[in-house]
This record gives structure tokens, sequence and C-alpha cells, in this order.
């Protein structure tokens, strides 16, 4: 037991995320640099156990130092822009991106990270078999799947076969690769409209009536099934989240919702939609989970059209974090029929 003795500043630090685990045991420190967090490990490995005195003393301490800290900034541009959220512009927060990577001041595959499919496709087709592996090897599977299943066959068999010798790469010529793609991402045509047709109705799909989306699908499914298949995996409603959420982005989804938006939509639930609750409580601790079960509970009977715009405000929400590259969506199913469920009637 260490008792009497005095704490370093890592020992204190290992007592207080040591704490807070046993509070919120979804705590995430993946924002700490990497030696961080491996001091932050090794130092626990090495505790054994404290006194109550200790304990209660380094929570003193740390309370003291919070009450003392008048404001913090997060002190790099994605924090700053993650912070400022929808104050400024879609062009300011982009060209302040862009500008970040192009001068080495931030780290080019984040960018690269967030790049739209069709851009990533490009990339693949235009730089040399090498880059395109490297890109594949350092992106998110599920956006790394998607363009990849665009590309021609012979170039897909190269780029995978390439990607088996891709492994020993140095950091620094994996940031010279970064930076020379993001730069090239530049240079490609930027389309006038955000998004084709395709990406544009499911978008507006997504908020609609379910009544008005079933008979906008039915008709566009008998006027040109190709751009119908196309339209269904395009949306993301409610139903899709089992499918196209990796469970491990459940908690910080819910975080990221206001806990009666996520009780309304989940009290709601019916029919195919009732699977999605089901599927995010399986996905948060056990106490978390608990506590919504409660609260869905006491909310009684929830009318569709409440039900309906809170899994509507859910859906805005990961979309959102979608396109900040919080997290990414899992490719739909090519054929459709995955992608193609439907909101159901909450009533």
């Amino acid at each position: 037991m260490m008792s009497g003795q005095v704490l370093t500043p890592r020992q204190k630090a290992a007592v207080i995320v040591r704490l807070l685990l046993a509070e919120d045991d979804q705590l995430s420190l993946e924002g700490l640099p990497l030696e961080a967090q491996g001091a932050l490990a090794h130092e626990m490995a090495s505790m054994g156990m404290i006194d109550r005195g200790i304990r209660d003393a380094v929570v003193g301490e740390f309370c003291d130092a919070l009450e003392a800290v008048g404001l913090t900034f997060p002190g790099d541009l994605d924090g700053t822009l993650a912070m400022l959220g929808g104050r400024i512009s879609r062009d300011a927060s982009d060209r302040l991106r862009r500008n970040a990577v192009l001068s080495g001041r931030s780290d080019p595959w984040e960018r690269i990270g967030t790049l739209p499919v069709p851009q990533i496709r490009q990339l693949a087709e235009t730089e040399a078999i090498e880059v395109a592996a490297v890109m594949f090897a350092h992106l998110p599977v599920a956006r790394a799947a998607e363009a990849f299943g665009q590309l021609p066959p012979d170039r897909a068999r190269q780029i995978a076969y390439a990607m088996s010798l891709t492994g020993n790469i140095e950091a620094g010529a994996l940031t010279r690769i970064g930076r020379a793609l993001a730069q090239a991402a530049e240079s490609l045509p930027q389309p006038v409209l955000d998004g084709g047709p395709v990406e544009k109705v499911g978008a507006i799909l997504n908020f609609a009536p379910a009544l008005t989306r079933d008979t906008v699908l039915d008709g566009l499914d008998q006027d040109d099934h190709i751009f119908a298949q196309g339209v269904r995996r395009a949306i993301f409603t409610w139903a899709n989240i089992p499918l196209r959420i990796d469970i491990r982005d459940i908690p910080r989804i819910a975080r990221a919702v206001d806990q009666p938006v996520l009780v309304k939509a989940m009290a709601g639930a019916k029919g195919a939609n009732a699977a999605t609750t089901s599927f995010i409580l399986g996905a948060l601790s056990s106490r978390m989970a608990d506590n919504l079960r409660e609260e869905i509970a006491g909310a009684g009977r929830v009318s569709a059209a409440d039900c309906e715009a809170a899994m509507a405000q859910v859906v805005t929400a990961i979309r959102a974090m979608e396109a900040t590259g919080d997290l990414f969506l899992i490719a739909g199913e090519a054929s459709g029929e995955d992608a193609g469920i439907e909101i159901q009637s909450a009533g």
C-alpha cells in the first residue's frame, strides 16, 4: 500500500483516471498524445493500493486546479474547428484545413480520410499504384472499401497486391506521400454542386416522411431501377443504424445526442425500428443501458410524429459526425436491399 509518500504528477494523474474509469467505463483517452497514453498506462501498471487519505488529497488538489482554470483552448486547428462547429462557413473551414495540411502544420492523412469517395477513387486511378496502395492501407476500412469497390477490376487487383508490399514504410515517407496526395486532391475538379444527384436525392429522402419516401422510391424503381438502387444506398435512416454503424461508435453517438431525444426515439420505435433500439442498448455500458431502459419505460406512449422527429435528430447528429470525420458509415450492400429499410410508423 502506498501510504504517507508524495506522489509524482504522473501518479496523481493515474489516480484521477482510475477514479474516472470507476465512474464511467466508456471514458476515452484517445485524444491524448500517444506518448502520454503510454506513460499513463505504464504508471497505472506500476502502482498498487493507495490509502483513502492520499486519494482524497489528490482529488482535492485536482479540483483546486480545475477551479483555477479560466479558459482553455483546443491547441490545434481540428479542435478549434470542432469547437466553432457551424459558426463559420463550410468553405472557410475547408480552406483552413487545406492550408494546414499543405503547410505541414496538420496530419495530411486526417484530411485524406475525410475526402469524398469519388475523389478517393480518382486519386486511386490517377496516382502510381504504390501510392494508391499506401492510401488504401491508411484509409478507414469502410471508406476504403466503398472507394475500392468502384475501381476497375484490374486496377483494384494491382493495388491489392501492392498493399502487401507497403508494411515497412517509414514515418517520414508516409507523411510525404500523404502531403502529395492531399495536394493532388486539391487539383481535382471540384463540383459546382455539393454532391451528385444520387446523394442529393438520398439526403432529401432521409428527412422526408416515411410515406413520401416509400412512394418516391417505388416510383424511381419503375422509372430508373439503377438510379433507385443508388438512392437506396445513399439513404441513411434510424433503421439503418445496425447495418451501417460500427458498434464501437454507438457510445460516442449517444453522448452527442440529447438524452431526451434518444429516449423518445427508442421509446417510440416499433416494427423494424425496434432492432435499432436493441442494437444501441447492447452497445452501451450496462449502467447506461439500464438508465435508458428506465427512462424509456417511463416515457409512456410516444406519438408517431414525435418519434420520427426524434429519429431524424439522431440521424442528423450521425451525419454531422460523419461530415467532420468523427465516424464513417459502413458501405451499404450493392443490392440496395438492406440499405433500403425504411422507417415504419412509430404509432
